[in-house]
């Protein structure tokens, strides 16, 4: 895998999508039941950890948006990035993931904006389905040139993108979930097919700010060079109530680690049943 594919910047947009849904390689369908709600947005605030230091690094916000593509009805679901703070002149960074479904909740394109600091790169890719096989048609370039244009298969199991991830714990049926019990899926990246499964660990609570948060949490395996080991390479706990908001997320960096932390939401479709506030 070329050094560029993961550097800081991949580093951090895994963490951030390690936030979120999962499409079957059958049907590629979104779950009917599933708690989201057009106007949704979720606002998360950044953290790296070096040593006894903490600095806030970026802030994310995710939204569901009615809108079309090709013509068509979609429904676009977003994902928009930016540093802050002293990693504003260090290291600028403007991201925006975009996740496109039609009317039957199949995902069809994920472009990706990439700005940092006058260096801008463009990730689109386009998904199309054949009985159980996905094609992933990853196409990436440059202002200047064509970095990639080729076409990805996978023929059994899950399938996505950076963002698409994103959804696949809102899924899931929490009323059987066991310890242990584990969910493998594959992400499309450039050139390459990123091998990761969640593992369900237990129930358990986060606290952040005078809150608390009932959480189910889960250890996410990454199989990919890019982290220091192939196991347990971050950590995620997901709000145990019907929206299954992702509320903290930590990712062993090879310096260091990443926090992304749950700040505040609007227009949910459920009440946000996991919050629990504390006598100051």
């Amino acid at each position: 895998m070329a050094s560029e594919d993961w550097d800081f910047r991949r580093w951090l947009l895994v963490c951030l999508c390690s936030l979120f849904t999962l499409f079957t390689i059958q049907s590629q369908y979104l779950p009917q039941h599933m708690s989201l709600n057009h106007g949704e947005e979720v606002r998360y605030d950044i953290y790296f950890k070096w040593g006894i230091l903490t600095p806030r690094a970026g802030e994310a916000r995710i939204t569901l948006n009615e809108s079309n593509l090709n013509g068509q009805p979609a429904s676009r679901y977003r994902l928009l990035f930016n540093t802050v703070g002293i990693f504003e002149s260090v290291f600028k960074m403007r991201d925006t993931l975009d996740c496109y479904y039609n009317t039957d909740n199949v995902l069809l394109y994920s472009p990706k904006r990439t700005n940092e600091g006058g260096y801008y790169l463009i990730d689109n890719l386009t998904f199309s389905y054949t009985g159980q096989s996905t094609s992933v048609h990853s196409y990436r370039l440059t202002p200047t040139e064509v970095r990639i244009d080729t076409t990805l298969i996978v023929t059994s199991g899950y399938v996505f993108d950076m963002l698409g991830a994103t959804f696949f714990l809102r899924t899931l049926d929490w009323t059987n979930l066991k310890p242990g019990d584990s969910f493998p899926f594959t992400v499309a990246i450039g050139r390459d097919l990123i091998q990761a499964s969640y593992r369900y660990q237990n129930q358990a609570i986060v606290e952040r700010d005078n809150v608390k948060y009932r959480t189910h949490y889960f250890i996410i395996d990454i199989f990919d060079d890019a982290f220091t080991q192939t196991k347990a390479a971050a950590e995620l706990w997901v709000g145990d109530d019907e929206n299954k908001i992702p509320i903290k997320i930590r990712t062993k960096l090879k310096i260091g680690y990443a926090e992304v932390h749950y700040k505040s939401s609007n227009n949910l479709k459920k009440p946000l049943d996991c919050r629990v506030e504390l006598k100051k």
